[in-house]
């Protein structure tokens, strides 16, 4: 393997012998083989807080060119995915609730890149992004979402309630999903899977009794769980300031250690869930802090300008963007070009541009499939409750998570 390493090693030696033609000739040539073939840099991130640690994860973070390659796919494809989704529902295509990740990409991008296979993810409102990374395809999300068949659970979902192998989906109900990731993880240490479950959930729902009833089980039994708090800052409209006695919500386990993790920067997000993982596996629960920002309101309905300026938001962007950032760090290091990176956004824009278009054009279910698939063994042949005339019964007509 060429490194950058010796790629600058060699820069030195051609400086020092620059009098010599044919030599200096020979190790520019060289110089140039290497440029094109390197395939990994070293970066720093910024400092981790750490609560109940003597150790964290380490700020020195390296990235594969393959692996680069794939971090900025997912972060630009999940960016127009929900543009796409909030100008679908501003076209009134998308009706109820929607509620945007936008800004947050770097969160989903960089566990998704630490996670194993037989590792698991619960999360609450914000899950186009994490359906996407878990194995739907950017139409089968941007369908779901418009309700029509060929979505990811065939319309049905909407917004929240999509789902994947090891994808437990998002949740209406704040906090909700919490307590849900602890089982889901006290169900894999039970089964001896080895896995672990990220249980996502937001500053707004950090405050919720149910938080914490997860908090102690989780170490009363060493369960296997992340609980990950995405601090964007704002729960609906209200700061976390004004919400929250103490915002130092990687210490909000107590007796359960945390790390505070700069929730924008993807490589910061891998290297914190990477530790996470490990730390599951030898001592039960740990709290990870991603501070983030979300661009838009807390769902469509929100215009997210009452409560902070434009100013806030667009300072946010100028300087703390996870995919600009990202982008001038591969760039700046030489491992990817612009020409490269422009080319994936060229692909991202075809997939998503195909995926509107045949979502816009695909139809509803029919109202015989409404009460498929509700569960996995039919006790009864009827549905209860409903009125005489409907005879609506159960049946199955896709497969399940473990079928496909």
């Amino acid at each position: 393997m060429l490194s950058r390493t010796l790629f600058l090693k060699t820069n030195f030696i051609s400086s020092t012998l620059n009098d010599k033609g044919g030599i200096l000739q020979t190790l520019s040539a060289l110089q140039n083989l290497m440029n094109n073939y390197a395939t990994e840099v070293t970066f720093e991130t910024k400092p981790f807080k750490l609560h109940k640690l003597e150790s964290g994860p380490s700020t020195t973070v390296t990235v594969t060119k393959k692996d680069a390659m794939k971090y900025i796919k997912h972060l630009l494809l999940i960016r127009r995915l929900e543009t796409a989704a909030g100008n679908l529902y501003k076209e009134k295509v998308i009706r109820g609730f929607c509620h945007l990740y936008s800004g947050q990409e770097a969160i989903g991008v960089g566990i998704n890149a630490a996670m194993r296979p037989q590792d698991s993810i619960i999360s609450g409102y914000r899950v186009h992004g994490w359906s996407y990374l878990m194995g739907a395809s950017p139409q089968q999300v941007l369908a779901e979402l418009c309700g029509v068949k060929s979505g990811v659970v065939r319309g049905k979902g909407g917004s929240m309630h999509m789902y994947t192998k090891n994808f437990y989906g998002g949740n209406g109900i704040v906090g909700a999903q919490v307590p849900l990731g602890a089982g889901v993880a006290f169900a894999a240490k039970y089964l001896g899977s080895d896995g672990v479950c990220f249980s996502l959930y937001g500053d707004g729902a950090s405050n919720q009794g149910q938080v914490f009833e997860a908090f102690n089980i989780s170490k009363l039994w060493d369960i296997p769980c992340v609980f990950v708090c995405e601090n964007n800052g704002y729960g609906m409209g209200t700061s976390a300031e004004r919400s929250s006695a103490s915002t130092n919500y990687y210490s909000r386990g107590d007796y359960i250690p945390g790390i505070w993790v700069d929730g924008m920067d993807v490589l910061a997000v891998r290297e914190a869930a990477e530790f996470a993982i490990k730390h599951c596996a030898e001592k039960g629960p740990i709290i990870l802090e991603m501070v983030t920002y979300r661009y838009s309101g807390h769902s469509m309905s929100d215009p997210g300008t009452s409560y902070r300026t434009r100013d806030e938001i667009q300072v946010v962007r100028q300087t703390r963007d996870p995919i600009t950032s990202f982008k001038e760090r591969l760039t700046g290091s030489e491992l990817l070009t612009n020409e490269e990176i422009k080319e994936i956004e060229t692909d991202v824009k075809k997939v998503i541009d195909e995926a509107i278009k045949q979502a816009k054009s695909d139809k509803e279910i029919g109202l015989d499939e409404l009460t498929a698939d509700i569960c996995y063994n039919f006790l009864e042949k009827n549905i209860r409750n409903v009125l005489p005339w409907n005879h609506l019964t159960h049946k199955r007509v896709g497969k399940t998570l473990n079928e496909n």
